[in-house]
Formats: C-alpha cells, sequence, structure tokens
C-alpha cells in the first residue's frame, strides 16, 4: 500500500460526502429535522434552531462504501474492518435513535440517559465478545516506553471504559460549526498513519475513509453549518476512533491524539464538581468551548484554536509512538 491508495481512498470518500450533501440536506429539511437549541446555551446558537440534523447519516454512508470499494479493490476484508463497521454503525444507530426522538417526537433530551448507557454497553460487550473470539492481545502498552501490562479477562472492562467515555467525550465537542468534523479528521488521520506504520493497512483504509468523509460533511457544517451531524454522527465517530485504538493496541495513546475530546469532558467534570460542591462555576459554560464563546471569542476563533490544538496532540501522539 502505498500514498496513493491512501489519497485515493480520502478523495473517494471525500467526493461522496460532497455528492451527497446537496441531495440530502434538503431531504432532511422536507422532513423537518431541523436542530433544536437548548434554551440554556449560548443565546447566540438559537438562531441556528430548524438547521437540519442527522447528518451524520451522510457520513456513515460514505465510509461504509468507501470502506467496502477500497478493501475489495487493494485488499480482503478482514474481521477487523467488520468489527469496526459493526461498532460504527452500531453508534451511529445509537445515536439515530436519539436525533429521532428529540427532532420528531419533539423531545429535547432524546434519550434518557441509563437508555444510551444500555445501548453502549450493549455494543461494547458484543464487541469484546468478537474480539475474545479473534484472539486479539490484551496486552496494553504504555506509550514511549517498554512497558506494558495483560489484562487478560479484565480487559473487557478497558473496552466498556474505552467505548463509553469515548463515544460521550466526542458527543461532547460536537457543540459548534465545524467543530467535531475538523478535530476528528486530525485524529482519525494521526491513527491513520500509525496504523499504516503497523501495517495494518485494512485498519488505514477504514481512518482514511472516516477522514475524508468527515471533510466532504465540513464542506457544509463549517459555519454558517448548513446541516450538524447530531448524535448520529458523533456517538459513531466516538465508537470509532475508539475501537481503532484498541484494534491497533494504542489504546492509551488515545488520550494524546484524542487530546481535545478529553479536555472537552474534563471541563464538563470539573464545572459539575465545582458547581455541587462550592456552588460556583470555574468556566462561563461547559463544555470548554462555550466558555471561550462567552469570554468574546467568535465562534470560528474557538473552532480554529481547537483544530491547532488538537494538531499537536496528533503530532504528538505520533512522535511517542513512531520516533521515541
Amino acid at each position: 500500500m502505498n500514498e496513493k491508495v491512501i489519497l485515493f481512498t480520502a478523495g473517494v470518500a471525500f467526493m461522496i460526502t460532497v455528492v451527497l450533501s446537496p441531495i440530502f440536506i434538503p431531504f432532511l429539511r422536507r422532513l423537518k429535522f431541523g436542530q433544536s437549541i437548548r434554551e440554556e446555551g449560548p443565546k447566540s446558537h438559537q438562531k441556528k434552531s430548524g438547521t437540519p440534523t442527522m447528518g451524520g447519516l451522510m457520513i456513515l454512508l460514505s465510509l461504509s462504501i468507501t470502506t467496502f470499494m477500497m478493501n475489495d479493490v487493494f485488499f480482503e476484508r478482514t474481521p477487523q474492518t467488520y468489527l469496526l463497521l459493526f461498532v460504527t454503525l452500531g453508534y451511529g444507530l445509537l445515536g439515530f435513535i436519539d436525533d429521532f426522538i428529540k427532532v420528531v417526537m419533539k423531545r429535547n433530551l432524546g434519550l434518557t440517559s441509563k437508555q444510551k448507557l444500555v445501548g453502549q454497553l450493549l455494543i461494547a460487550l458484543i464487541f469484546y465478545f468478537f474480539f475474545q473470539h479473534y484472539s486479539i492481545s490484551t496486552v496494553v502498552s504504555i506509550p514511549g516506553t517498554d512497558m506494558s501490562i495483560d489484562l487478560g479477562v479484565a480487559y473487557i472492562l478497558l473496552i466498556i471504559f474505552m467505548l463509553v467515555g469515548g463515544s460521550n467525550a466526542v458527543n461532547l465537542t460536537d457543540g459548534l460549526d465545524g467543530l467535531l468534523a475538523g478535530t476528528a479528521a486530525i485524529a482519525f488521520g494521526a491513527y491513520a498513519v500509525l496504523a499504516w506504520n503497523q501495517g495494518q493497512y485494512d485498519i488505514a483504509i477504514f481512518s482514511v475513509a472516516v477522514v475524508g468523509s468527515v471533510l466532504g460533511f465540513l464542506v457544509f457544517n463549517a459555519h454558517p453549518a448548513k446541516v450538524f451531524m447530531g448524535d448520529t454522527g458523533s456517538l459513531a465517530l466516538g465508537g470509532a476512533i475508539v475501537a481503532i485504538a484498541i484494534l491497533t493496541k494504542l489504546e492509551i495513546l488515545l488520550v494524546i491524539i484524542g487530546g481535545v475530546f478529553v479536555i472537552e469532558t474534563l471541563s464538563v467534570i470539573i464545572q459539575v464538581i465545582s458547581f455541587k460542591t462550592t456552588g460556583k462555576r470555574v468556566f462561563r459554560m461547559s463544555p470548554l468551548h462555550h466558555h471561550y464563546e462567552l469570554i468574546g471569542w467568535s465562534e470560528w476563533r474557538v473552532v480554529v484554536t481547537f483544530w491547532a490544538v488538537g494538531l499537536l496532540f496528533a503530532i504528538l501522539g505520533i512522535y511517542i509512538e513512531v520516533w521515541v
């Protein structure tokens, strides 16, 4: 596999999304699948109410078509390919149900936290069942060192924690036009490089297909967004990047490569703990991207800054794994 295959894969995924979007967005609008904006969110976001959501369906369709097409042309499909698609589409379905309840049934909160957790746990357990069936290693390596530990059966706890936590962390980041699409493209791009470096070309192809799909989506999701990906896209992307981290055996490195997602999640945790224990808020609003909006940054400035931070984290992760 060479650079041409990688570029071709990204180009195919990008073009599929770009071609689908002008057809799909008016369809979503006709179905009145418009986003409801939280009243407690920044007031400037109220003008976004009614923007079509569930655009994640375009991302899922594009990356699925591209993954199958590229693997059929250049490689044989592997168990890892099916595992990645299962987790991605599984979390995408869960997000779709959540979005459907919000926009069609007019329940702004969608699935309850318990319902969503049950769905996330079920997908994680099925993933672990097939993971175990294919005898994939349960050894976890410490990035930048020669240290490792075999978790054995306890690896299931890591899978559950990562899939549930990772999908929610990515979901929290989806709060501004283009924010998640850009940071996800960077993070998946980093894992594509690392999978390719390992010779896991099937995972590299999948990762690049995601990159091309979200960049195509970004054409229509950049500020001012013509469509939102919704939980359909954000939960799917969260599950996908965690599954890639697990299958490449770079689980802990996800904390670095997905540093923006980690920071966004920590900002929410810190805000909740601070408010419940002291009655005071550390940030003007969480997740963190809203804090910067409320101190006067433009939405575009926040997004570009977070992209830059995500790029630095991705470069650091690649450096640690390849050169340290």
